[in-house]
């Protein structure tokens, strides 16, 4: 039996500093991790206010939706959403009666979506656990204001990096 040649690309290492791609990649794992971890937050709050007609990813596209009024679309480009999982979290959020929506005059294919007293008591609920984290960051968290004030600079060039090696093909 002969072994098959496999061409690879050449493993190139970081000369400049060789720390930097493990940094990297548990960067990628806080990123993925973190937004997990506030999903588990959110049903955590939606548990302990009995409330299981909704899921953690419908209750926080309500927070984002708050008291603005937006299609489907400006959802996606704000929350940075997947298309169908918007358009399916819209349609379980309108048939559970946490959202209005109503199509749009001049664009039938366009809805727009508005929330419902029901939807802005979740969202209420979810900026009554914000509100509560943030008065507790500093003394149970050791997080200061500062610290958040980098880590979202940070996370800020990371976004503007990637999204530049999408639009720049880079």
């Amino acid at each position: 039996m002969g072994m098959t040649n496999v061409k690879r690309e050449p493993v190139i290492q970081d000369q400049e500093d060789p720390g930097r791609k493990p940094a990297y990649l548990e960067t990628l794992t806080y990123v993925e991790r973190l937004h997990r971890r506030l999903l588990d937050v959110i049903k955590d709050e939606l548990d302990r206010t009995n409330c299981t007609e909704i899921n953690s990813v419908q209750a926080l596209l309500l927070f984002n939706i708050g008291d603005s009024e937006m299609t489907a679309g400006e959802l996606r480009t704000r929350g940075h959403y997947l298309g169908s999982n918007v358009s399916y979290n819209l349609k379980k959020l309108v048939e559970a009666g946490y959202i209005h929506h109503q199509r749009s005059r001049s664009d039938r294919r366009s809805v727009r979506v508005r929330l419902t007293d029901k939807g802005r008591a979740i969202c209420a609920s979810i900026d009554e656990v914000y509100n509560k984290h943030c008065g507790m960051l500093v003394g149970v968290g050791d997080i200061s204001i500062e610290e958040l004030r980098q880590t979202n600079a940070t996370l800020f060039k990371l976004e503007r990096f990637w999204t530049d090696q999408i639009r720049y093909r880079l």
